[in-house]
Order: C-alpha cells, then structure tokens, then sequence
C-alpha cells in the first residue's frame, strides 16, 4: 500500500512537473507564432500632425504570404482601417490637399496604383498595366501622379528553326541572352527592357511616358514647384552597365519632354527633393573610391544644377531618407549610428540637432537597424519605433516629447515571455579595438546555470545590428539559448574608418572581433563553453564558414546562404560588375591568389566542425552553387555536414513566412543534435 502511495505521488509530481514544462513552453515564443506577429511601414503623416496613415503588415497563415493593409492612427492612438482585403495594400501618399491618398494595391493580383478619396470612402484602381508601376509622386497642383514603370523591350531570337510541322510539339525553344544584366535576386530571369517615367491625371486615364531609351529611371520622383518638370535619378553613361552606381540627378519637361544633366561627378547621386520653396534640390551621394563603403553625404544644389554643397562634409556617418523643412530651411536625416537609427535636423546654415531617436523595428526576421519616419508641416515627426522585444509600431515626437500610438502585437507577445536583450562592449583581441554587441538572455534567465551560445553573425559585410526586434534571435532564445550578435569591423554606423578595414582585406580581422565576442560572454560565467554553436547569413555566412576553417571550438556551425569561392561567386552573382570592381578592384583572373586568399573553400581542409548549408535555392546573390561546393568539399574530408534548400526562396529567403520558420527550424534542429548534455537541456 506504501509502495503504491509512493508511486502515485511519484506520477502526480511528473505531471505536475510536466505541466508546468508545457505552459513555460507555450508562454514563450514558438515557430508558429512567427504568423501572428504584426509591424508597420510606409508612413505618411497630415500636415497637421493630427493622423498618419501608415501599412499594418501581417502573415496570412493560409496563403503563407506576407500582405497588409492600410489603416489610419490619431493623436488618440484611435485605429482605423482605411482599406482592407487578403492582399498587399502599401506606399500611401497623400494629395497634396489631403483629400485622397493614393497606393499600390496587389487587389487584381498585380501592383496597380489606387486612388482612395478620404471624404466618401470611395476608392478605385487606376492603372491596369501588364508591369507594376513604382513610386508614386502627386503634383504639386493635385492634378496629375508621377511614377516608373518598367517597359518591355524586344526579346526577338537571332535563330528561327525551320521544318516544325503545324501541331507538332517540340522542346521549348533556346532562350538568348547577350544583356550583362540577365537576372537578378528576387526579380528571376530579366526580359529586355527599361524602367520609364510616366505622368497620368489624377482624375485616370491614359498614362504617358515621358523618358525614353535604353536606361533605367528608377527611384524617388520630385516635381518642380511649378508643376513643370520632374527630377529623378538615373544612370544614362555609355558604361553603365560596368559602372552600375554612377548615377546622375536629371530633370525631364513633363511637355516637351527635353532632359536635362544636373550632376557629372563618378559616383551615385539619388533621392532628389526639391525644396518647397522650389529653389533648391537636394539629394544622397558620393564621390565613388571603388572602396567597399564610403559615407553617403547630403548635397544640396539650385534647381538648375549650380551652386552644389555638401552641408554633411563633416558627419562621418551615412545620411538616409531626407526630407525638406515645411519652410526650406533645413533637411530632416536618418542615419546609423552604433547599431541604433536617429533622425537629425540638419540646417542650411548650422549645427545638425538629433530630433527622433529609436527609430527602427522593420526587419522583422534579423535585429537590423533602419526604419522610417515622416515629418509634419509644425515639425512633428512619425516614425517606426524600434523596442528590442517588438517589431516596429508608430510613434511621434515633437520637442523630445514621444508617444507610442500603436501596440500592433501586444495580443501575441504580451503574455509571452520574450528574451531580454543586453548592450556589451568588448576589446577585440586583435587589436584593442572596441566592438559593440548584444546579448539575448532566454527566458526564465538563472545566472547560476549554464547555457548553450549561438553566435549569430549579420551579413553585408556593411551593415549593422542593433537593439532591435528579431524573431530569429528570440525563436532562438525560447529554446534555452543564449544568443550574442555583434558589429565586428566592417560593419557600417562606426564612421568611415571601422567600416574600411575590411576594404580587399574580408574576411580578415573580424575573425577576431567576432572570437572576442564570445570570450567576453563567456566570461560571465553562465555559458558550457562544450555548447558553443555559430551561425550567419550572406556576409554572416561567409564568415562562419570561415571561421570552422580557422577554429574548432565550435559544436556546429549553420552556414546560410554564404560566398564560400570568391573567384566563382563574381562570375555567377546577379550584380557582377560591382563586386569585382569595389570588392577586389581586378578581375578574378588577375589576381587569383587575392581571391582564393579570402575564400573558405581555401581552407576547408582544416574543417572538423559539423556543418550544415542552408540557401534559397533561387538565390541568384550568392548562388546555391556556392553552398554546393563547400557541402561536397566538406563531404570528402568526411566531415558531418547536411545541405538545406529552400524551394523558390531567393537571397533574402523570407519570401513567404514559413520560410523564416524552416530556416530557424533547421538550425536548431542542427545544433540540438551537437548539444553536450541532450538529457539536461536548460
């Protein structure tokens, strides 16, 4: 009777137990949770700061798409739908009246421009193109939209094959390529053909182009005060496909449609904005170094093209998304700096003021930093806010007064328990340099045990991390994991210096960078240093696969999309040119030994660690041949190595939600089987 006394409290108390196991795991983050989570983008505020409108996105768990629609939050924080449907509504841009809010809209199955007139309710689809039209711009007067549109060229066959009988069904026939361009990351295969400006009435109607040839005028559209002109950016140099960047601020007579130059130096020059006054532009640029980064500067110009400067010489950051002051004073920037974004107001005349901070959240899958914001006619500015355990809600400030208006996942967080993130600065080993990173501590956090490390490395190689939301770094530390994320050098948001060491030199010192990270973390004391697991993807990828070359102490290693041979990654990636002439600066077989130098393929014969492969398999950035030779390499030194491909997925592999989910899955499923203890996970 005892034993059996004894034996029932001993199943109720695993019950118990096992019951408690099982509400911590539902309280913290799953895979699938990955559809619930919500963030905005596209901001558009009033003139009178009293509403924005801004896109609310979110995962369709039955379609496995990212759509969102378009809704509309008040000073109040009072939300309102302003479209809705099972599809992508975004880029919402107000008449200047503010009377009707135009957008895209994948509604009819393809991005077409809609019109919604916000005093009725009314909206209709505007456009009906065969190819989606890009960045919608108003007149001045209302009256008319601007945007681009790609327009087909001829794809005529230089070879016709006699002798096909009527009805007969032969092989599809070859296809021709002779473009330097002929695909691109997430675009597939090109078709011949250009990208165009066109005008059309806001009232609809027959749209009319009005730039011609066999160049490209994409990006942001800004029209004369007057109505008369627009102003874009395009790169119309003899060379332009071997100089992809150099491109140059043009404006173009909507009437007689004459164009007209208005930069001339070597390097890119984009985002014109003409002044509200309208007798300034200006515009983001630099003077091309063929260098792996050089800080974007602020040039402002008359609108003729005379009288150019650079009221950012001195900032030894990079400038992004100006904006004009209502009364032409000055410009609103965004900018990076050490891993968080800011927004600064910069005068015409005078010292530049940080006016937002915070600003980011968008990235949704990695702790990326950017963000948008838009400003008010008073100053008062809206913008994505970045909090390290949310994706990006909308906030304002005016005067260093904040306010969050939206809480867009408090439903599907707020009785999570998310991991808590910790700033850390470290000395790099190499050369006492500082190196900033984060740590993720897991949920239910006990300083007195000791926790499996995944050392999570950003791609690029330029750009940065931060304290930021990440879905991937907190699926991570759900599952008991401590994860640390680091800016080694190269990363940008450190000024120009930081970011140039790795110029002809990457991967190289930020080997160490990266080793000292997780040395300073585990000299916490709270890690088992026999469950150390390494991670990254693009540029993150290159550098795991080069660190299990150079180091053994790592249990696994999840190598995601990565560049393992330099020499055959510039003769198969999308955006050739660039890379061999900014990266390298000679051609592969010019100087082999460079490359091959750089390249993990060159030292996978010192590889012991289990490694895995995961790539989109239609990634054309760095393409899946790239992870097929480092997994047969790895498969004659007999090392355990397993290859993931994801059907469809182009470079940024999140092209549809359970995407995200199978990346994280499979990593984890890779280290949990080189985990020391299996039968005492934290």
């Amino acid at each position: 009777m005892i034993t059996q006394i004894k034996s029932g409290v001993i199943l109720l108390t695993s019950l118990l137990m096992y019951s408690v196991s099982q509400a911590n795991d539902l309280n913290r983050l799953q895979l699938d949770d990955v559809f619930t989570l919500e963030y905005a983008s596209g901001l558009e505020i009033s003139n009178n700061a009293e509403q924005i409108y801004f896109v609310r996105n979110y995962m369709d768990r039955h379609t496995d798409r990212k759509v969102g629609n378009i809704w509309r939050v008040d000073r109040n924080k009072q939300l309102t739908p302003v479209t809705n449907g099972l599809f992508a509504d975004y880029a919402p841009t107000l008449s200047p009246d503010e009377k009707k809010l135009a957008y895209l809209s994948t509604a009819s199955g393809k991005s077409q421009i809609h019109i919604k007139w916000l005093d009725t309710g009314q909206s209709a689809q505007m456009t009906h193109f065969s190819h989606s039209p890009q960045n919608i711009s108003w007149s001045p007067d209302g009256q008319y939209i601007a945007f681009t549109r790609f327009v087909p060229g001829k794809n005529e066959s230089p070879v016709s094959l006699p002798g096909k009988p009527k009805g007969a069904k032969w092989a599809k026939p070859a296809v021709y390529i002779d473009d330097v361009y002929y695909r691109f990351d997430g675009a597939g295969y090109t078709k011949s053909g250009n990208t165009h400006v066109f005008i059309m009435s806001a009232d609809g109607g027959t749209a009319r182009q009005i730039t011609n040839g066999e160049f490209d005028h994409s990006g942001a559209l800004s029209w004369a005060k007057d109505g008369s002109k627009l102003y874009f950016s395009a790169n119309r140099h003899k060379d332009k496909d071997l100089d992809p960047t150099n491109t140059e601020i043009f404006s173009v007579d909507i009437n007689s449609k004459k164009l007209t130059q208005l930069t001339d130096r070597n390097g890119p020059d984009s985002s014109p904005k003409v002044s509200p006054d309208g007798k300034l532009i200006a515009y983001l640029g630099y003077d091309q170094q063929y260098t792996n980064y050089e800080n974007t500067n602020i040039t402002i110009m008359s609108v003729d093209g005379s009288n150019k400067r650079t009221p950012t010489s001195d900032f030894d950051r990079s400038a992004s998304s100006i904006q004009w002051s209502s009364n032409s004073k000055g410009l609103y920037l965004s900018y990076d700096d050490k891993g968080s974004t800011y927004v600064a107001y910069q005068p015409l005349n005078g010292k530049r003021k940080v006016v937002a901070k915070n600003i980011g959240g968008q990235s949704f899958g990695r702790p990326y930093s950017g963000g948008e914001f838009d400003v008010a006619s008073d100053g008062t500015i809206a913008f994505t806010i970045s909090d390290p355990q949310r994706p990006a809600d909308v906030a304002m400030v005016k005067n260093n007064r904040y306010k969050t208006l939206t809480q867009l996942n408090e439903d599907a967080l707020g009785h999570k328990d998310i991991a808590t993130i910790e700033e850390l600065w470290l000395k790099s080993s190499y050369d006492q340099r500082d190196i900033q990173a984060w740590i993720a501590y897991p949920p239910g956090f006990d300083r007195n045990k000791k926790y499996p490390l995944i050392l999570e490395i950003h791609g690029g190689p330029v750009t940065n991390y931060g304290p930021h939301f990440s879905t991937e770094v907190q699926l991570m530390a759900a599952k008991g994991y401590v994860v640390v994320y680091a800016n080694p050098r190269g990363s940008d948001s450190y000024g120009k210096e930081f970011a140039q060491t790795i110029h002809h030199n990457y991967p190289s010192q930020d080997y160490d960078d990266l080793m000292s990270t997780v040395d300073a973390v585990i000299d916490k004391g709270f890690i088992n240093e026999k469950e150390l697991f390494v991670t990254g993807g693009s540029g993150g990828g290159v550098l795991t696969a080069w660190i299990v070359g150079h180091t053994d102490r790592f249990a696994a290693a999840v190598v995601a999309k990565p560049v393992i041979n330099w020499y055959s990654f510039v003769l198969t990636s999308d955006f050739y040119p660039f890379f061999y002439k900014n990266w390298f600066g000679k051609k592969p077989w010019e100087d082999v030994e460079h490359y091959m130098k750089r390249s993990p393929i060159s030292y996978v014969g010192n590889v012991k660690t289990p490694t895995m492969l995961l790539t989109g398999e239609a990634d054309y950035r760095t393409p899946i041949s790239e992870t097929e030779q480092f997994y047969q390499a790895l498969k004659l030194q007999q090392v355990e190595t397993a290859m993931v491909r994801i059907p469809d997925a182009p470079h940024g592999i999140y092209k549809r939600p359970s995407n995200l989910m199978s990346k994280v899955a499979y990593i984890l499923h890779w280290f949990e089987k080189y985990r020391d203890n299996k039968d005492d996970k934290n």
